[in-house]
């Protein structure tokens, strides 16, 4: 008998692609917030961003996930929309 040599936990593709997404997204975040020029701030934006991700990872449903993206995409494009103006 032939055992699989996949953890009973693996990942589907589409889980591991999203999953990747998602991580892109908080690293992105975090290195957006390390340009922000007031040491407070920057410690405020990234204990919210680490808040966030921590609080929805064990989210399951496709649904909640996919807006969940989006809205940290949002979250993201505004946040560097203000570094640009701020630098300008």
């Amino acid at each position: 008998m032939m055992m699989s040599r996949l953890p009973t936990t693996a990942l589907t593709l589409k889980q591991f692609l999203q999953r990747q997404k998602v991580l892109g997204i908080y690293r992105n975040m975090l290195k957006t917030i390390r340009q922000v020029p007031d040491e407070a701030d920057r410690k405020y934006l990234r204990d919210w961003a680490r808040g966030e991700f921590k609080r929805n990872k064990n989210a399951t449903e496709q649904d909640a996930i996919r807006m969940m993206i989006t809205q940290a995409n949002n979250h993201l494009e505004e946040l560097q929309k203000s570094l640009a103006l701020a630098r300008s």
